[in-house]
């Protein structure tokens, strides 16, 4: 009788000291999970907050002047659908007084967010979960107060799912660690101590977050199953806080690619400030000498001439703006077909005839059969940019060599000039918008410096390349496209 009340202290003393050691480890890994959780989510709805506020700060501060709430009402829809295909969440907008002016999904059903909203307003971050939702409700900062607030509808149901399923595991495994216990206790006393000691040992890893390479038992009975579902656990987590971790690498990545376009974008209105105030300076010039001296036929015919020609030069420098301003705000329209090279050359070649034989330079076709699949129109603004500029900046009885050939699945295009050539230290900026080598000659020849940075833009839209590969006599640009056969094999350029 004594052995036996002996048996069953022991098998309920194993039994309880297996389901605390279950129960201390639910509990320090479902919290764990559920801070984790709550970490990630309050990080990425912080993300998609500063995305939305840079976004619209952007768009408003380069629309014509408007005030803020107007402005926000007539472009409130279309910032809520684009931040949600953006963010790939329920977006709203309200505006100062509280009134929605725009929801990514028009028909959802309403809901009762009036005390948050209230909350938001005065400038403040408020939360409202609504079953497995959240309503993240944030203030919307204009240049200089505050616009309006933004809310993102942000679902908990994979949260939720998770941390049940984990749950649901610890109570499986607890319940048949503890059945096993209590029957054979006594047998494997010793044996189920030892494993007690390692299991609780991996959960005291799993905390400290050095996750398990194995199970810590492989054993054939429950304890076997926990240590299996303790390394399940352990994997799981360490799969979420790595993908957690590699999601906050690319949010901080995005942060600094938009730190670094709005810097481009800084220097890009100041490069058009200083490229526009030269030709505007000179018009200026020129029509308060013709206010002055109305009676000098020869003045004004001079004047009449410069201002038409600074004219011509702002025009076609606004034109080359306003196409790489297209290129990178919407998609590319690319309507492709199959281009013969050689024809499109010679064709172009023609056109750029009677301007190389004011410059006096020859132009010297050395050309073979190539096809490539393309948009038409793209090429040929290529193509009459870098024919050009090497007519150009040549010298008289120089000459331009225009080749190409085919070779690994590529179609590669060279534009070759006897002219002034490119200095080193300019090789590396020919490509930055309003970049001139020769100031002064590009003001005679009418240059504005976005030439060769459409050219580039318009090159890699085809997945093509162009490169500077020689300066020593003259210059070279060396292009490759996907030839025809590469290209119809793969989906369009985006």
């Amino acid at each position: 009788m004594t052995a036996v009340s002996i048996k069953i202290k022991f098998s309920l003393f194993l039994a309880v000291l297996l389901s605390l050691t279950v129960l201390v480890l639910s509990v320090f890994v479902l919290q764990g999970i559920k801070d984790q959780q709550k970490i990630r989510m309050e990080k990425e709805l912080l993300q998609q907050t500063r995305i939305a506020n840079l976004s619209i700060k952007q768009a408003y501060l380069t629309s014509p002047p408007i005030e803020a709430q107007p402005f926000l009402r007539s472009r409130g829809q279309q910032f809520a659908m684009d931040l949600a295909v953006y963010a790939g969440l329920h977006v709203v907008l309200y505006d100062n007084a509280g009134k929605k002016v725009g929801d990514s999904v028009p028909q959802s059903p309403a809901y009762g967010v009036e005390e948050a909203l209230s909350y938001a307003m005065k400038g403040k971050i408020a939360y409202q979960r609504e079953g497995q939702s959240l309503y993240y409700l944030t203030p919307l900062q204009g240049p200089k107060q505050q616009m309006g607030v933004i809310q993102f509808q942000y679902s908990l149901a994979a949260d939720i799912k998770f941390y049940n399923t984990i749950a649901g595991l610890f109570m499986i495994t607890g319940g048949a660690v503890l059945a096993a216990s209590f029957v054979l206790g006594y047998l494997y006393f010793r044996r189920a101590t030892s494993a007690i000691i390692a299991l609780n040992q991996a959960a005291e890893q799993i905390r400290r977050e050095k996750f398990l390479i194995s199970p810590p038992l492989r054993r054939k009975d429950e304890l076997g199953q926990l240590s299996q579902g303790i390394y399940y656990m352990s994997s799981e987590i360490q799969n979420s806080m790595t993908a957690m971790k590699n999601e906050e690498t690319k949010l901080r990545q995005a942060v600094d690619k938009l730190q670094k376009l709005e810097q481009q974008q800084k220097q890009f209105i100041g490069n058009i400030s200083h490229e526009f105030k030269t030709p505007l300076t000179s018009i200026k010039a020129y029509s308060e000498l013709m206010e002055i001296y109305r009676d000098d036929v020869t003045l004004q015919d001079d004047a009449v001439h410069h201002i038409r020609l600074e004219t011509d030069r702002l025009t076609d420098m606004v034109e080359k703006i306003l196409r790489l301003a297209a290129l990178e705000k919407y998609d590319f329209e690319y309507q492709a077909e199959r281009v013969d090279i050689r024809e499109l050359l010679l064709d172009l070649i023609g056109r750029m005839k009677a301007k190389a034989e004011r410059f006096e330079v020859a132009i010297v076709p050395h050309l073979n059969d190539a096809v490539i699949w393309a948009d038409r129109e793209s090429l040929v603004h290529i193509m009459i940019n870098l024919l050009d500029n090497a007519i150009k900046y040549n010298l008289p009885g120089g000459q331009i060599v225009v080749s190409d050939h085919e070779a690994e699945g590529k179609v590669v295009i060279e534009v070759a000039d006897t002219g002034i050539g490119i200095p080193e230290e300019a090789r590396s900026k020919i490509f930055e918008p309003f970049y001139t080598v020769n100031k002064d000659r590009s003001r005679q020849t009418g240059g504005t410096g976005l030439g060769l940075a459409l050219v580039k833009q318009l090159v890699e839209k085809h997945r093509g390349t162009i490169e500077l590969i020689s300066t020593d006599d003259g210059t070279t640009f060396r292009l490759c496209f996907p030839s025809f056969h590469t290209a119809s094999r793969k989906e369009a350029p985006q």
